[in-house]
């Protein structure tokens, strides 16, 4: 990740900065140069060799961990507790809270306490134990604390506010199923894996019969309550494994990987039943609705996405004409 580049490289950066401005470098400059070469190359290696491939989180476990003990070691030669690069503890404990949650941020703050009293422990000896320790050490840790929470949560808004983002771009907000964007990426995800494997996936165009009408005598809205419950009841069709979408208008799609065409057909026949059976009330009187479909199988139908897209649509429209000739059955 960038940032976590960019907090590492923030970290040595100041910590070389300040050594070299300070007389503790002049007093000490061999270890402290060995903890900056010794953190630099670990971070080298770390990003050369690509470390844990796919586990972004351990990785940033130990990228996170790796800072606050390069630190302390940066702290005991520098002034301990009155070092003035006491404050880079600040720095693993941002990059906690924006990528690894509040519990481990506030784990880790809990064992740069520790550290510090390690530290006050060395400066100080039997000093630690008194009150103007104690005073210090809370002066001192307290920003750390709060810097925790407060970036920890405004991370865990962010993410939320992400994931709400990302849904409402994928999902229809009338009736609640994917929008034609997200069906269609999952219906070509499927289509490509089945001309890998050799599968087969049935795809399904569904329109509700009559919107119009129901519209123009009803009002739109009552169209909505229909649309909405064309929707519920293609989704208490199917199985969890499947993908049904609005495509917009009185339009619908429906992916149903590993189906073969008789079990699109089986499928088909509950659609219709369930719509069929769960009638709207508008204005006391009970509507019944009813869809039409239509129905094609990879490979048996074409190879082609566009192919198949094209067929579902004419076999779709096909049965809407059968349905509308004069004694055609309507569920």
């Amino acid at each position: 990740m960038r940032s976590t580049r960019s907090i590492e490289i923030l970290c040595l950066a100041l910590a070389a900065l300040v050594l070299v401005w300070s007389r503790a470098l002049m007093a000490q400059p061999w270890p402290v140069l060995a903890l900056l070469g010794a953190f630099t190359a670990a971070l080298a290696a770390f990003r050369a060799r690509r470390f844990f491939p796919g586990r972004t989180r351990t990785r940033l476990l130990i990228e996170s961990w790796s800072m606050v003990i390069f630190i302390t070691g940066v702290l005991w030669f520098t002034g301990k507790i009155g070092s003035p690069l006491l404050n880079l503890y600040l720095l693993p404990i941002i990059l906690s809270a924006l990528t690894l949650g509040r519990l481990v941020t506030l784990t880790q703050v809990g064992v740069i306490a520790v550290c510090h009293a390690l530290l006050a422990t060395a400066q100080l000896g039997p000093e630690v134990f008194s009150l103007t320790y104690a005073s210090q050490a809370v002066g001192q840790l307290a920003p750390f604390l709060l810097v925790a929470y407060l970036t920890s949560t405004l991370s865990a808004d962010i993410t939320e506010a992400r994931e709400q983002i990302e849904t409402l771009a994928q999902t229809d907000p009338l009736t609640g199923l994917m929008n034609q964007r997200a069906f269609t990426e999952v219906w070509q995800r499927e289509h490509a894996r089945c001309e890998r494997d050799r599968g087969t996936y049935s795809l399904l165009m569904i329109d509700l019969d009559k919107l119009k009408e129901i519209n123009d005598e009803f009002g739109h809205e009552a169209g909505n309550d229909a649309i909405r419950l064309v929707a519920q009841c293609l989704q208490r069709s199917i199985r969890s494994t499947d993908a049904a979408a609005r495509f917009g208008g009185d339009e619908f799609a429906v992916l149903l990987p590993d189906a073969s065409p008789d079990v699109a057909e089986v499928v088909v026949k509950r659609m219709r039943h369930n719509v069929f059976k769960t009638t709207l009330d508008l204005r006391s009187r009970m509507i019944r609705c009813s869809i039409s479909i239509g129905a094609v199988n990879f490979p048996r139908d074409g190879r082609d996405a566009r192919d198949l897209m094209s067929g579902a649509e004419r076999n779709m429209y096909r049965d809407k004409e059968l349905r509308r000739a004069p004694g055609a059955a309507r569920a």
